[in-house]
This record gives structure tokens, C-alpha cells and sequence, in this order.
């Protein structure tokens, strides 16, 4: 019970000076009361942020690292040859380990400052190394794609757990009110096994989920206004279930799923005004598409959605996923020279023009952009011209953001079968992500079934070398 009986009628007759002060600042209160918390409010980062945003290159399926960025002399030495018994016993799908070694067939050459090794398949990419911290020494828990899809984006083999982007938009909140903090687009030839688990929010409130978004005048599905209704109208309906629900919410402070809700409706009505605009490209110069391949049929709907990245995380979106490679992707277990080549000439220049793009503009310094996909593939063959999927040794790449510029971390054996010196685990590569943001990975932690959840569960150690 309040300590007036009609304290809007007293502070009314208390007149001007401290009754008009009250009453604005009780009000005041009295709403705030009301409201559900923010969700999405942005948030202090745990220390020095290197990095505000994050674009991760997913590419779907597995590349392989010994014909892409892991040269292997040794294992051209061997093509042919039965894997060595020196390399031990070997956890395959398909007892690949009985076939023979294929070398790649790929030339590597130097390129930068630096000196690093990249393959033919990525000449524009090779360009950019000095801006590229390599990753040699990535390795993962498991063998099939779902699972470890979930692991590089969730921290877990298992489905359900929250994503790296929802983490991240969890720990840091967003930029920009007028569109999702959390973006992911998806190759339009299909989605990666797996699915919508790997952007999903997990036991973290829905606020933080990706949200899907593709390039045209629907950037978001369902989106528009329904026919018939002005926004007048729409804007009338919000505020009167946004009114019923801060009713609903001020009994029950601790529903963060109706606060998630709330923000949710509210996102969606800004973004009917705004996310046309982000999505529109026709402003853009000649010059830029071009950069992007956008004037080439191999390279212009995965150049479009580089654009749209360098776009979103310039507004302030502050996570971008982008897939490439449809539901098999680079899943190479046969013909690995057509799959990888076609793969790698729809994506080679859109990197490098979103690098190139984001460097010119000033983004690059403070924006994150992460290359790789779920796992890399065996030395040895499958069938007579592809690879199986390897998560024993593979290779990663981080640039801008903090990450230190023509650099190369760890590596695998010499046939680049398994991670050898300088060892990467998923858990590692995430805590880095997160430490660039600006995150603590041990501190980011969610109480969830009596436990403190995090990204990395009991796992993760920040890569040093990786740091600038």
C-alpha cells in the first residue's frame, strides 16, 4: 500500500518547485517498475575490447586444410604410399585409414610481408595475409558434421546449448536498436547440417538468438506489414500488448522470456522502417560491387552477402554469421578438385573485398572476421579423388579485430593429419573470440539447472599468439 491515498492528487496540490519534482520522479519510478528489463541494453565489456563486432566466414561442410592453407611437402612425398604406422591408429567414418595418401594438387605460393603459404584456389585472400592471424593447429571432438557444427558454434557436441553470437550479444548487448544484434546468413542452396540449433539461444533468453536474414526487398521473413493495416494501426496494437505485458511482467521480475518477447515485438516494428535500408545495395558505387564480385555470376551472391555484412556491422550490428556452401557445402568425399574449386572461386574475392572493404572504411581495426568451418579433411583418400572429415587437425583464420596480422599459429604433422605443435581446440579459438570482445570466457557465465554455463563448459585457453 502506498503511503497516500491518491499521491497524484497530493503532489498535484503541493504545487510547483518539489511537488512537480516528485511527481515527475515517482511516475518515473512507477514505470520503471513496470518495464521489463532490457535484455538487449548494451553492457560494460570485462576489459579493453579489441574488437566491438564479429563476421564469421562458416564454411559449411569442412574445407580441407592441406589443400587450402596447410601445405604439406611430406605428404606430397608420400601420395600413394599406406599411411605409416608411425602415425598411429586413426577414428574414421569409413576406414579411410586403409587407403592410400593424395597429395593435393594445389600450387602454394608467398605472399605478403609475411611470407605465409596460401593455395592457388585463394589468390585475392592470399593478399591479405599480413592482415591474417593462420591458425594451423585447430582440432575438434567429433567426426560427423551436426555435431560438429554445434561444437564450433555452441562449445558443445550436443544440440541446445547457446550459440557463440547469442554469447556474445548476451555479454555485450547491441548497438543498434533498430536492427538484431545477432545476424546470420545462411546459404540459399540450403542450410547447414545441423541447422537452426547452430544460431539458436539455447537456455539463454530468446532476445539472443540469430535472427535469419537474406538480401532482397524481405530481407526478414514475415516482416511486412499485413495488407490492410497502417502502421498507425500496428503502432497502436504494440503499445496496447506492450502496456498488458509491463503489467504482466511487474509480478514477475524474474521472467526473462516475457522481457525477451517485448523487446522482440518492438524490434521487429523499427526494423519495418530500417532494415530495407540496410539491405539496400543500389547506393553502393560501381567500384565496391565490383570489389566484391558482385559483377561475376560465380562470385556475386556470396560477394552480396559480404556486402551485406560490411553493411550490417557498420550500423552496429554486432555478430554476422555467414554460411557458405549448401547443405553437403565443402563436404569433399569425392571429386574434392570440382567441389573445393567451385567453392573456393564463389568466396575467394568477396573475402578479400570484405577485408579490403572493412580495412579502407576503418572497421577492420575493431572488427573481428573469423574463416572456418566444422572440421578439415584426411590426407588420405576416399574413394579415388575426395577426403573424409578430419577434426583431428585443421586449419582457422581470425584478421582485424585485435587478431595479430601475418601470423601463423600451430601446426599439424607433417601429412596434416592430426594438430601437432602450438594446439588449437574449438574451446580455445572461442575463448579468443570472446577475449577480443572484450570477454572473460571463464566469467560469461549463465546459472542454468543449478549450474554456471558458459561457452567453453569446463575447457578454452586464450591463444597468446593469436593476440596483436
Amino acid at each position: 500500500m502506498t503511503p497516500f491515498p491518491d499521491r497524484r492528487a497530493f503532489l498535484r496540490n503541493a504545487g510547483c518547485g518539489f511537488g512537480a519534482l516528485a511527481l515527475a520522479a515517482l511516475l518515473d519510478e512507477e514505470a520503471r517498475a513496470q518495464t521489463p528489463p532490457d535484455p538487449l541494453a548494451p553492457k560494460a565489456p570485462h576489459h579493453e575490447a579489441a574488437a566491438k563486432r564479429v563476421i564469421f566466414l562458416f564454411m559449411s561442410g569442412g574445407p580441407s586444410h592441406v589443400d587450402t592453407f596447410d601445405p604439406k611437402p611430406e605428404l606430397t612425398r608420400l601420395h600413394g604410399r599406406p599411411l605409416p604406422a608411425s602415425f598411429g591408429p586413426v577414428k574414421t567414418r569409413r576406414g579411410v585409414d586403409r587407403n592410400r595418401l593424395l597429395a593435393s594438387r594445389r600450387t602454394f605460393q608467398r605472399h605478403g610481408q609475411s611470407g605465409t603459404e596460401v593455395s592457388d584456389w585463394f589468390p585475392h585472400i592470399g593478399s591479405c595475409v599480413d592482415d591474417i592471424c593462420l591458425l594451423r593447429g585447430c582440432y575438434g571432438d567429433s567426426v560427423t558434421h551436426p555435431e560438429s557444427v554445434y561444437l564450433m558454434n555452441t562449445g558443445s557436441i550436443l544440440m541446445g546449448r547457446p550459440s557463440l553470437g547469442a554469447w556474445a550479444t548476451y555479454g555485450l548487448g547491441t548497438e543498434n536498436r533498430n536492427m538484431p544484434a545477432f545476424v546470420v546468413m545462411p546459404d540459399p542452396g540450403g542450410w547447414p547440417k545441423g541447422g537452426a540449433p547452430a544460431w539458436g539461444n539455447g537456455y539463454l533468453p530468446a532476445a539472443y538468438q540469430g535472427t535469419v536474414v537474406r538480401g532482397g526487398p524481405s530481407p526478414v521473413a514475415h516482416l511486412a506489414t499485413p495488407n490492410g493495416v497502417r502502421a498507425e494501426q500496428q503502432r497502436r496494437t504494440l503499445d496496447f500488448v506492450g502496456e498488458a505485458n509491463r503489467a504482466h511482467a511487474a509480478a514477475r521480475p524474474l521472467d526473462t522470456e516475457l522481457a525477451a518477447r517485448v523487446a522482440a515485438y518492438e524490434l521487429a516494428f523499427r526494423m519495418q522502417a530500417h532494415a530495407p535500408e540496410v539491405v539496400d545495395l543500389s547506393k553502393e558505387t560501381d567500384e565496391t560491387k565490383r570489389l566484391y564480385g558482385l559483377d561475376r555470376a560465380e562470385t556475386a551472391e556470396f560477394g552480396t552477402r559480404c556486402l551485406l555484412a560490411r553493411r550490417m556491422v557498420e550500423r552496429g550490428v554486432r555478430f554476422v554469421q555467414l554460411y557458405s556452401g549448401d547443405t553437403n557445402g565443402w563436404d569433399g568425399h569425392s571429386d574434392l578438385e570440382g567441389n573445393h574449386g567451385r567453392l573456393a572461386l564463389a568466396s575467394d574475392k568477396p573475402v578479400a573485398g570484405l577485408l579490403t572493404d572493412l580495412k579502407r572504411r576503418g572497421l577492420l581495426r575493431d572488427t573481428l572476421v573469423v574463416w572456418g568451418g566444422e572440421f578439415g579433411r584426411t590426407p588420405m583418400t576416399e574413394g579415388t579423388n575426395g577426403r573424409d572429415h578430419n577434426p583431428h587437425g585443421f586449419s582457422m583464420w581470425l584478421a582485424g579485430g585485435g587478431a595479430r596480422g601475418g601470423a601463423v599459429v600451430g601446426s599439424t604433422d607433417p601429412i596434416g593429419l592430426r594438430a601437432a605443435d602450438g594446439k588449437t581446440h574449438v574451446h580455445d579459438v572461442q575463448a579468443t573470440i570472446l577475449h577480443l570482445l572484450g570477454l572473460n570466457h571463464r566469467r560469461l557465465t549463465f546459472r542454468h539447472n543449478g549450474r554456471n554455463e558458459r561457452l567453453t563448459d569446463n575447457g578454452g585457453e586464450l591463444i597468446e599468439a593469436a593476440l596483436a
